[in-house]
């Protein structure tokens, strides 16, 4: 029996909620591949914040370096600034551990129609492979007079050669595994500086790859076609803001961000990784147990993937994929009345006979 260690952070809203139902399917696929999970739980949150006046203890990042990876539930609740509530829990973790790419999957799957005319089960199959430690996030830049009628704002985007460099090889790399397309987010007939940058590398990489095809989009025209002809694409990489707001249109595409997973990655391996649904706290239905546990349980199935068990992460996924094609069992956001506890069980049901 092999057993990680998993720094279990719930965090906000129904993060608390879609957490336990992701360790009940990791414990059972666990079960049937001889491996096993020891969860530390950390109450890091804006709860914390409230009452201690931190998301995190200082030496945060040190209590998590030990584990093998980390599992968040969601940020964010109202009476918390959100930049406050990321760049206090989220965002430092993503740096420390050298999390740079962000792995968000996206699917038609058979039983949830899409928004989008033509969005088949299928057809529509693709990865956001987005840039996750620099570009238009940067902590560089500021705020003079306050106050004044000529108080600006300043920020920085920063793009690097090694950063641009490592996520490209990534997302290259992924495309040779998959359908050997990728597309590359720009914008670089108005971002004068670093979107030519991005193209220049990208380019200079793609020759390192030639079994791969590729092209580049600029962002708007990409977001139009994501939705006229999303079964086009295989891998998209784009940079932090591009990336961040191409997954989410994305998963409106595969009908509910509800169902969208994430992984932050380290590839080296070096420190831990953090899986995280896409979908946020959702203050607006906490507490209430209606939550989609989608998100949440294929995040689990990536971290499975990561730690080197593609078949049992696998199996997860073919379970989510039966309960949404065989049976009725929906969640409120993809039209059903299932509770987040009702959805599980069923999904645990149909895991048992894969």
């Amino acid at each position: 029996m092999t057993t990680y260690r998993i720094a279990s952070i719930p965090g906000d809203g129904i993060g608390r909620e879609v957490t336990p139902a992701a360790y009940e399917v990791l414990e059972a696929a666990g079960r049937r591949h001889g491996i096993d999970f020891a969860y530390t739980e950390f109450d890091w949150s804006c709860e914390r914040y409230l009452r201690d006046g931190a998301m995190m203890p200082e030496d945060g990042l040190e209590q998590l370096r030990p584990h093998d990876a980390i599992f968040l539930g969601a940020v964010g609740a109202p009476g918390v600034p959100d930049h406050v509530s990321l760049w206090g829990l989220l965002i430092p973790i993503r740096r420390e551990f050298r999390q740079y790419v962000n792995l968000r999957p996206i699917r038609v799957f058979e039983g949830i129609p899409s928004p989008v005319r033509d969005a088949r089960p299928g057809e529509v199959d693709f990865v956001v492979v987005r840039e996750n430690v620099e570009g238009e996030y940067s902590e560089i830049g500021g705020r003079l007079n306050r106050g004044l009628p000529e108080e600006m704002a300043v920020q920085e985007a920063v793009f690097t050669r090694a950063g641009v460099t490592r996520v490209a090889d990534f997302a290259f790399a992924l495309a040779g595994r998959r359908g050997g397309h990728l597309t590359s987010a720009t914008k670089s007939n108005g971002i004068v500086h670093t979107m030519p940058f991005w193209d220049e590398i990208v380019r200079e990489r793609a020759g390192s790859f030639p079994d791969v095809r590729w092209d580049q989009e600029h962002i708007d025209a990409l977001c139009a076609k994501l939705v006229l002809d999303p079964a086009r694409f295989d891998v998209i990489v784009g940079s932090n803001l591009f990336g961040d707001i191409l997954s989410d249109l994305a998963a409106a595409v595969a009908g509910s961000i509800g169902i969208a997973p994430s992984a932050n990655l380290n590839p080296e391996r070096a420190h831990p990784s953090m899986f995280e649904p896409v979908h946020g706290s959702a203050p607006d239905i906490a507490g209430r147990g209606i939550a989609n546990p989608i998100g949440a349980i294929w995040s689990a199935a990536l971290m499975l993937d990561h730690l080197g068990h593609p078949e049992a992460a696998a199996e997860i996924i073919a379970a989510i994929t039966s309960v949404l094609a065989k049976t009725d069992t929906r969640t409120g956001d993809l039209g059903g009345s299932a509770t987040t506890a009702e959805f599980t069980a069923e999904l645990l049901r149909l895991l048992g006979r894969e």
